[in-house]
């Protein structure tokens, strides 16, 4: 079995992210491993800003990535601090474009052995999401990957399971 040095926990801060950090902070604190925090700003959100810059609105794409960039490191400052994990064990990366696309280089470029990730994005649709990027990505994905399942997902499929 390879040694696990760096896991990616891929974050797209949604409310429950907090959760999911502090779970990937845990098993990178168990296995002794660095961790790096993974975000990708969707290249549709920025292409969304440019039309409406297009329609003459007061908004622009740069600016917009640089407020959800600042907006997502400011929360993940938060999330280290909340779990205990020693900052100088995380490094971060934000990127824009694709996020499955991002992600799956990202694995590679920064030679990951392990993937942590939740079952719901943003939209907190989990029954949608989880047939988007999180199914896509455990199908590309040249790393293992952990699903996190926070409290009320797990009680929901605990539900639907009842013996």
């Amino acid at each position: 079995m390879e040694t696990i040095k760096t896991i990616m926990v891929a974050l797209g801060f949604s409310h429950y992210c907090a959760d999911l950090f502090r779970y990937a902070s845990r098993l990178a604190a168990n296995l002794d491993a660095d961790l790096l925090a993974a975000s990708v700003i969707n290249a549709r959100d920025v292409t969304a800003v440019g039309r409406v810059v297009s329609m003459g609105f007061a908004v622009d794409g740069e600016h917009y990535v640089e407020s959800i960039r600042s907006e997502r490191l400011e929360l993940l400052e938060r999330y280290v601090q909340e779990s205990g994990f020693p900052a100088n064990r995380v490094r971060s990366i934000i990127r824009v474009g694709n996020p499955l696309d991002e992600l799956v280089k990202m694995t590679i470029s920064e030679d990951v052995q392990m993937l942590v990730m939740g079952v719901r994005g943003r939209s907190d649709l989990e029954h949608i999401f989880v047939g988007s990027i999180a199914e896509k990505l455990f199908r590309r994905s040249p790393v293992t990957i952990v699903s996190y399942r926070d409290d009320t997902s797990a009680r929901r499929l605990r539900k639907r399971i009842s013996l």
